[in-house]
């Protein structure tokens, strides 16, 4: 009867399907390490991680400008902040000297006992005299009034020039914050920079630091006639400047002797030859004539991609002085080799 069959048991119950359950989610972890190595994120090459440094670096760059912008600010709020609490302290020493002159005077009132003026022309031997002294302490009255007219206006001023020096206080403090925050940021792209070079070899990384020898510059057409004239004896130091820092390194926020960064060896040239730059790039761009690259002359100031965020100095047949990124050293270069975005002629 159908009704008295024993159930069939599963081939693979009991123990037997246990030891399937395990095989099959063995093969299944094989199965998706094994998928994982098959798709794992490809090792990038050598030209792919340059081409992220460079990207990295660029980055760090506009970081480094805001930050030199910053530093600039925090110099200049620090100053006015010195010089509001140095004539603070010239008033206050003022202001104490006019208050012991107001003291003096109410201390020899008090000697003088406060008479009623009647009483003394009464009890004076001498009307005329007394009518003097009288004049006389009318003049001092006057005066009197005026000092302390005198002091009151330079309480004011005081408590002026210490809400001053609070305001400056507080965008001290803010450029500080902004100094930190924009530090931070050169910092990680720094870092994650190098963390990237690391991945080349150690031939790979020095031939991507490295750079031109420092070839005298060739003319504007590339002949031989020899390199183009400097059109002043200032562009012609600021020039001879730029040579002399050839090879030395780049570091972020140094404006040289030993070591610049990018418009930091731009002021330092335009300063050797008499000619204060500010400390920015996007400050530099705007501190003299714009020049069209027609019209580039040796000295002129060359600018790069669309943040303004490098500089260098042109030498003339296309080429420049500039400070590249960490690693590589102060060099001549071809202007081709950044997106150009403007130039400047010092005035």
């Amino acid at each position: 009867m159908a009704a008295h069959r024993k159930p069939r048991r599963h081939p693979l119950g009991g123990p037997a399907a246990r030891t399937a359950v395990t095989i099959t989610l063995a093969g299944a972890t094989a199965g998706t390490a094994l998928e994982g190595t098959v798709h794992a994120e490809p090792r990038p090459t050598p030209a792919q991680v340059r081409a992220e440094v460079d990207k990295l670096y660029q980055e760090a760059e506009v970081a480094t400008e805001k930050y030199n912008g910053a530093k600039e600010q925090t110099e200049g709020a620090r100053r006015s902040l010195d010089a509001l609490r140095d004539e603070a302290a010239r008033r206050t020493e003022r202001l104490n000297t006019s208050r012991n002159a107001l003291g003096s005077v109410a201390t020899a009132q008090y000697r003088d006992g406060g008479m009623d003026p009647g009483l003394r022309l009464a009890l004076t031997s001498d009307p005329a005299e007394y009518l003097e002294r009288a004049a006389r302490a009318e003049r001092v009255g006057a005066r009197q009034a005026a000092s302390i007219a005198g002091v009151q206006r330079q309480l004011r001023d005081l408590d002026h020039l210490k809400a001053q020096a609070a305001e400056k206080i507080a965008t001290l403090e803010a450029r500080r914050k902004e100094l930190a925050r924009h530090k931070a940021t050169v910092r990680g792209k720094l870092a994650a920079a190098e963390r990237l070079l690391a991945r080349l070899t150690a031939e790979q990384r020095a031939a991507y630091n490295s750079g031109d020898p420092a070839p005298a510059p060739a003319d504007r057409a590339g002949t031989s006639r020899g390199p183009l004239r400097a059109p002043n004896s200032r562009a012609a130091q600021a020039i001879a400047y730029a040579y002399g820092a050839l090879g030395k390194p780049y570091v972020w926020g140094a404006t040289g002797p030993g070591a610049y960064d990018c418009s930091g060896l731009t002021q330092a040239a335009w300063r050797s030859a008499g000619v204060s730059l500010p400390r920015t790039t996007y400050t530099q761009i705007n501190a003299g004539e714009r020049i069209p690259r027609s019209r580039l002359a040796p000295g002129d100031l060359v600018f790069f991609y669309s943040g303004i965020s490098h500089v260098g100095l042109y030498v003339g047949g296309g080429k420049m002085i500039h400070a590249p990124r960490p690693g590589a050293p102060v060099r001549v270069a071809p202007i081709d080799e950044m997106p150009f975005a403007g130039a400047t002629r010092p005035v």
